[in-house]
């Protein structure tokens, strides 16, 4: 069974930066699309980025100019790099990987908190 573990979040100041990473407990093959998605209390989780196998990306309107998703085929590792953070940002973060065979494997999540 494969698990995504990720790690990275925590509380963080408004204006802050974190990055996030996110690695497959073992290789993933014919993987696709890496992304991350989160979901604050009260809300539906939500796509916050995602990133094809040939390196296209796509952002939420929200996070754009500030997030930037990133990923290491070799490793299956997907990375979501958080600059400017605000508390609208604070949310509990997945990851999320989808295969060609269709195979969808999510992460546990991690705590991103953004406040002073």
């Amino acid at each position: 069974q494969v698990q995504l573990v990720e790690s990275g979040g925590g509380l963080v100041q408004p204006g802050g930066s974190l990055r996030l990473s996110c690695a497959a407990s073992r290789m993933i093959y014919r993987v696709n699309a890496m992304g991350w998605y989160r979901q604050a209390p009260g809300n539906q989780r939500e796509l916050v980025a995602d990133i094809s196998s040939g390196g296209s990306t796509n952002y939420a309107d929200s996070v754009k100019g500030r997030f930037t998703i990133s990923r290491d085929n070799a490793k299956n590792t997907v990375y979501l790099q958080m600059n400017s953070l605000n508390p609208e940002d604070t949310a509990v973060y997945y990851c999320r990987v989808l295969t060609y065979i269709k195979e969808v494997y999510w992460g546990q999540g991690t705590q991103v908190t953004v406040s002073s």
